[in-house]
C-alpha cells in the first residue's frame, strides 16, 4: 500500500529541493511523474493556483486543484485557502506566458486521485495513520491525512476528558496521529484519537496520593468540579463557586480508586493562565488496533472501543 503524506511534508525535503533546482530538473521530474510541493503565491480571479517553483512558475488550472472542483462537490473556497500554503502536485505539462516565458502546468487533483486509489481506498478501520490539523470547528477538526484529503475528527473522539473547543488540545498544522474510526457512505474517513492517548490505569500511573500537581478546570457541576490532569485522565474536586471552566490549577491528590475510575481532588489554588498547549504523548506505536478498554479491570463501568 502506497504511502501519501500531508501537505506540508516534502516542500523542505532533498529530494523536492532537488526537483525543482533548475529547469532541466524539473523536466527529469515531469518525465518521472513525481509528486512535488510548492507554496501557493496567488489565487486569481479564475480561481488558478499560481505556485512557486523557484526557477520557473507553475500554475495549477481551477479544474486541477482539488477533488470535485469539476463536479461543484467542493468549493472554491478550498483553492482561495492554500494561498501561502505548501500544495503537492505532478507536473503535466509546459507553456509560454505572453512574455515568452516557459511555466510548468501542474495538477493537485492527479495526486488526491492516486492518494484516493493508492492509499485511502485501501484504509480499514482501527489502522493508525499520520495526519495534520487543518481547520478546526467548535464540533471538531478537519485533518489532512494524505495529499491534502481531509477526515473528520469529532471533538468527542479527541480526548477522554471533555474539552470546549479543540482549540484547547491542537494548534493549526499539528501533526497528529489518528486511528481511522469509519467511513461513510461517499467514503469520506472519519478518525478517533483517544484511544492513542492511553487508559485510566496507564494514565493514573503518572500520579501518586498525597502529591499537588498541574490540572485544568473543564466544568463546574453540581456535585463537583472537573479538574483535567491528562488529556485522557479528570479528577473531581469539592463544588466552589468562584471557580470558572479553562482555569488552572494546583489540585492535591486526595485518593485513587481503579474500581470507580476515581480521583479526589482538593483545589489549593485555581488562577487564569495562557500556558501553551501542552505537546500529546501516544501510549500505542502500532499501526493497528483491533480493540482498546478504558476503564480498567477492577471497575463495573466499562469503556472500551472496538474497530
Amino acid at each position: 500500500m502506497s504511502k501519501y503524506l500531508p501537505e506540508g511534508k516534502l516542500i523542505n525535503t532533498k529530494e523536492n529541493i532537488s526537483a525543482l533546482k533548475s529547469p532541466d530538473t524539473i523536466r527529469d521530474a515531469f518525465k518521472q511523474g513525481m509528486i512535488l510541493e510548492g507554496r501557493v503565491m496567488l489565487c486569481d480571479n479564475e480561481h488558478n493556483l499560481h505556485v512557486d517553483l523557484g526557477c520557473m512558475a507553475g500554475i495549477i488550472p481551477r479544474e486541477e486543484g482539488a477533488l470535485g472542483i469539476s463536479e461543484g462537490t467542493t468549493r472554491d473556497i478550498a483553492l482561495i485557502s492554500k494561498v501561502n500554503k505548501p500544495v503537492c502536485f505532478v507536473i503535466t505539462d509546459f507553456g509560454f506566458d505572453e512574455y515568452g516565458e516557459i511555466f510548468a502546468i501542474l495538477s493537485r487533483k492527479k495526486v488526491q486521485e492516486m492518494c484516493m486509489e493508492d492509499y485511502i481506498s485501501a484504509l480499514e478501520t482501527g489502522d493508525i495513520i499520520d495526519a495534520k490539523i487543518c481547520h478546526m470547528e467548535p464540533f471538531g477538526v478537519f485533518a489532512d491525512i494524505g495529499a491534502g484529503i481531509n477526515a473528520l475528527l469529532p471533538i468527542d473522539s479527541i480526548s477522554v476528558s471533555r474539552i470546549p473547543h479543540p482549540n484547547v488540545r491542537f494548534t493549526p498544522n499539528q501533526d497528529i496521529r489518528a486511528i481511522v474510526k469509519s467511513r461513510d457512505e461517499l467514503g469520506r474517513i472519519v478518525l478517533t484519537h483517544k484511544e492513542l492517548l492511553g487508559t485510566w490505569e496507564e494514565n493514573a500511573k503518572k500520579f501518586s496520593v498525597g502529591e499537588t500537581v498541574p490540572g485544568i478546570v473543564r466544568s463546574t457541576e453540581k456535585y463537583g468540579v472537573f479538574v483535567e490532569l491528562t488529556p485522557n485522565l479528570a479528577g473531581l474536586a469539592e463544588v466552589s463557586e468562584s471557580i470558572l471552566p479553562g482555569q488552572n490549577t494546583a489540585v492535591y491528590i486526595k485518593s485513587i480508586i481503579p474500581e470507580r475510575m476515581k480521583i479526589k481532588l482538593i483545589i489549593v489554588d485555581c488562577f487564569d493562565a495562557a500556558y501553551p498547549v501542552q505537546k500529546l504523548h501516544y501510549f500505542i506505536n502500532d499501526s493497528h488496533i483491533s480493540y482498546w478498554k478504558y476503564s480498567p479491570m477492577s471497575s463495573e463501568k466499562v469503556i472500551e472501543s472496538f474497530f
